[in-house]
């Protein structure tokens, strides 16, 4: 495990945008604490589908897209680090590519929390 840790921390790249994106999780975890009492019972959050019940889901569903980049995040700094050895190059498109999921990530849940509140 401290290999992998070693791997990302090598490159200024890679370890900013991991870094980045895990300090954005934690904003965005803290938003939603802020905000969290305010809520109303169902909020949208599958806005892709059909107008109606199928959009909403409870307040505690606000976590959904928390767990989902925690996912992400896990397995892009896993198979960042290990693809770092043998191309940096992909390694840096991961990160940036976490950093850019965290940020969507982000303005989604200030977006969903803010209209519905």
């Amino acid at each position: 495990m401290k290999k992998f840790i070693t791997n990302i921390r090598a490159d200024n790249i890679t370890s900013k945008g991991f870094i980045i994106s895990l300090t954005l999780f934690f904003i965005t975890i803290i938003f939603i604490f802020i905000y969290y009492g305010s809520l109303p019972p169902l909020i949208p959050i599958f806005n892709q589908l059909p107008w109606g019940p199928q959009r909403l889901v409870p307040t505690l569903g606000i976590f959904i897209p928390i767990i989902i980049f925690t996912l992400i995040y896990i397995f892009n700094l896993i198979f960042s680090s290990i693809v770092y050895t043998k191309n940096p190059l992909i390694a840096r498109i991961v990160a940036a590519t976490t950093l850019l999921i965290s940020i969507i990530n982000f303005i989604f849940i200030i977006r969903t929390v803010l209209v519905t509140i």
